[in-house]
């Protein structure tokens, strides 16, 4: 079992944020269920300046669960995990974690107050239910202003509900506690010209601007190959140079680029 003072320290959230996401659950892996979460956990740490740079997927396992948890709390300097937090037997997530970081699991009195509110004078809180106030020892809470069960935050790991509308509230609630960098801005040149025809000169620009990230994301629409090329960095200059140089690139192969504010 590896423990808190035994896995190396994660990265200072002063310098150079960065982040990992670990969605959990069977029924993403099966494909019944697709994951709504990701999106929107990039974009939101995207415009705080700490930029998601791993995502896996694991099943309710909880061999798999603590080897994930404990690559990614010591290589990045935040992890969210998603699911895995309610109250039926495969909702295994709060056990993982704890044994992630050595520690056991107990009920968070706090927690189970609030479900006792929540529930008061419905006859609906059972056992079961108040398993979803079990956290790993020393664990801080994250508020669910919709359901009330609180995800909960050890070191630099948080863990928050899988259902959409849940996770984004919660997620809401943290960002004071998180520390950023930067914003990751963003920009698209969008144009007719397909991306093999762009490769070479596109290398060349990405090697003169190796602090902002390009990517090329080919299209076939209506009968017509486009391709989408978006850059993101965090200096506006340097990403508004970058953006200058692929849109003349375009030009020079003979098409009119279309250049656009990108989402992060």
């Amino acid at each position: 079992m590896t423990t808190e003072s035994q896995a190396p320290a994660a990265a200072d959230p002063a310098s150079s944020p960065t982040a990992a996401l670990l969605i959990i659950g069977n029924e993403i892996l099966s494909g019944r269920t697709q994951d709504a979460n990701l999106a929107h956990i990039a974009r939101t740490l995207g415009g705080l300046g700490i930029p998601l740079r791993e995502v896996r997927v694991v099943p309710d396992l909880e061999a798999e669960i603590v080897t994930a948890v404990n690559v990614l709390r010591t290589r990045y300097t935040y992890l969210f995990t998603t699911g895995g937090i309610g109250p039926t037997h495969d909702d295994i997530t709060a056990a993982s974690i704890a044994r992630a970081f050595g520690v056991p699991v107990v009920r968070h009195p706090e927690a189970q107050a609030r479900l006792e509110r929540h529930y008061a004078g419905t006859g609906m809180l059972s056992e079961a239910r108040l398993r979803m106030a079990d956290t790993p020892a020393g664990a801080s809470l994250i508020d669910n202003p919709v359901s009330a069960a609180p995800g909960f935050q050890i070191g630099n790991v948080f863990v928050m509900a899988g259902v959409p509308v849940i996770m984004q509230a919660m997620l809401a609630g943290l960002v004071p506690r998180l520390v950023g960098g930067p914003p990751v801005l963003s920009k698209a040149v969008v144009c007719g010209v397909p991306e093999g025809t762009l490769a070479d000169a596109l290398r060349a620009i990405q090697a003169d601007h190796p602090d902002v990230d390009i990517g090329s994301y080919p299209a076939f629409r209506q009968g017509r190959v486009s391709t989408s090329l978006v850059l993101r960095g965090t200096d506006p200059a340097r990403l508004e140079a970058a953006t200058a140089r692929v849109a003349a690139m375009v030009r020079a192969l003979g098409d009119e680029p279309s250049v656009q504010d990108g989402t992060g």
